[in-house]
């Protein structure tokens, strides 16, 4: 039995607003790495597989926010769980490597970001995002901002951002900005999965339904005006049951689930990305260990600092 998309029109399903949203940054993305790349200091050309993924980050962050799974992820907290891991563990990387080094630079070197360098304390990147999405996931908050569109986009928005901060600690494409030593990296890494395991098992163990958006009609319906135009509780009134129409299986279930899928997601993410670092780590000591001038010492204490 399927979920019974079919009951849903197209806007519903594919958010044309999103669309065009993100269809203008992939075209505004494409305008500044290509025709408009000579009006950046040190631009150079945009290797195909760092277009591909920036391009691939967006689409992806539209089908999980603005697709499909959006909806779905209104209807059971399985799509929700995987929406989320797709939109924050997956797309800032592919963002973030998308990004020519040239562009980073020419962008975040203006003065105007000096106030906020703060954030960029590999501490507050460590904490912000997993802070978020834990409260986000406690019952009472996750109902209320599911119902509470306005807040719910600017929320949503906020983790993106901090996503996309504790991942440049990760992989900062900008040398000379980088403030993590490659051991460190690893550590970040680890202590990022560690901080996220509260709420994920609060999640997968609780033996009764924890989210009113997919256990109570009257909720339901009201965070369904997220995802479909036009007066939401007269469209959903003929399906019998409210979310129990279109879910898979029983709320338990379902929510046990999409604890288990973003806990796998991210830690099969943290696990590439330990090995990246650690390949990358690797292959530097080589290098070094084969050049006959490198300078020992001062590397250590560059390292260090």
């Amino acid at each position: 039995m399927g979920m019974g998309l079919e009951y849903f029109s197209f806007a519903d399903l594919w958010s044309p607003v999103m669309m065009v949203i993100a269809l203008l940054i992939i075209l505004l993305y494409s305008l500044v790495t290509g025709p408009w790349r000579e009006r950046f200091a040190g631009s150079g050309p945009v290797e195909k597989r760092r277009q591909a993924a920036f391009i691939t980050g967006i689409l992806l962050l539209y089908l999980a926010q603005g697709g499909p799974l959006s909806l779905m992820g209104h209807l059971m907290f399985t799509f929700h769980m995987t929406a989320m891991a797709i939109s924050y563990f997956i797309v800032p990387a592919l963002l973030i490597y998308g990004v020519p080094v040239w562009l980073w630079r020419s962008t975040f070197s203006r003065p105007v970001w000096r106030p906020l360098r703060f954030l960029m304390n590999p501490l507050f990147g460590l904490f912000a995002f997993n802070l978020l999405f834990s409260v986000y996931h406690m019952p009472a908050n996750h109902d209320w901002i599911m119902t509470h569109y306005v807040f719910h986009g600017f929320y949503y928005l906020a983790m993106l951002a901090a996503a996309m901060i504790s991942w440049w600690h990760v992989m900062c494409p900008v040398p000379e900005w980088s403030r993590l030593t490659n051991l460190r990296k690893l550590g970040f890494i680890f202590l990022n999965g560690l901080l996220l395991t509260p709420a994920c098992v609060l999640i997968i163990f609780a033996t009764t339904p924890l989210f009113s958006v997919y256990s109570d009609p009257d909720t339901w319906v009201r965070a369904m005006g997220y995802c479909i135009s036009g007066n939401p509780a007269d469209f959903l009134s003929r399906f019998q049951g409210g979310p129990a129409f279109f879910s898979l299986m029983s709320p338990t279930d379902d929510q046990q689930l999409g604890g288990i899928i973003m806990k796998l997601l991210q830690e099969f993410v943290n696990i590439v990305a330990l090995y990246t670092v650690f390949m990358q780590w690797y292959r530097r000591e080589r290098a070094q260990d084969d050049d006959p001038t490198f300078d020992h010492a001062s590397s250590g204490r560059l390292n260090n600092v």
